[in-house]
């Protein structure tokens, strides 16, 4: 059985899909995270604002935060904050699937990469590496994004105008990992999350 001094780091590489050139991040969080920690983790890499409803996809599974309207529906909701990472995602190779906002329905492929030991330097979560910035929020989806793209980009759209006003300038290639990171050890600042935390005395 895994102890907190030699708990080990799962390595998932998450992919928005439907959206061309991809737009990805490769980030590490301790296996014994819940699904819940991941969802909080995921709004962060990808540059989401976390006001839409969302859920995983695991094999047969839906995990998200249950609510009594599941049941009218018969949809069997379980609570993603009493899963942890490791018993949902077992197998090294794993791909399952996490939607953001029923209504965009932007859908990530997220794949278990590798199970690695962490740097006892290093805070977790960490955003590895990754490409190309998030669309944004209530853009209308895949379709709308590639719509706003062009007007944007456009000074003789029609909607050009309207869509500098709605969200200002805007730059699709833009991706900061340095500030993805100081905002995942802003949310995740507690000394318990560093490896090194785990090795020394209370």
């Amino acid at each position: 059985m895994t102890t907190k001094n030699n708990r080990v780091l799962y390595q998932l590489k998450v992919t928005l899909l439907e959206i061309h050139p991809p737009i990805w991040r490769r980030i590490q969080i301790w296996e014994d995270a819940t699904l819940a920690k991941l969802h909080r983790t995921l709004q962060i890499i990808m540059g989401w604002e976390d006001y839409h409803l969302h859920e995983f996809s695991i094999g047969h599974r839906i995990y998200s935060v249950p609510d009594p309207d599941d049941d009218l529906y018969e949809r069997k909701v379980i609570d993603e904050r009493r899963v942890r990472l490791k018993e949902a995602v077992p197998r090294v190779g794993t791909h399952f699937g996490y939607l953001y906002d029923f209504g965009d329905s932007w859908r990530h492929d997220l794949q278990l990469e590798a199970v690695v030991l962490p740097d006892p330097e290093e805070t977790y979560p960490c955003c590895l590496t990754g490409e190309r910035r998030t669309p944004p929020e209530d853009v209308g989806g895949p379709s709308g994004y590639t719509d706003y793209l062009e007007a944007i980009a456009d000074p003789g759209h029609e909607e050009h105008e309207n869509v500098l006003l709605w969200r200002g300038p805007f730059d699709p290639e833009a991706f900061s990992l340095a500030a993805v990171n100081q905002q995942l050890r802003n949310k995740f600042r507690l000394g318990r999350n560093t490896a090194s935390a785990h090795n020394s005395p209370p």
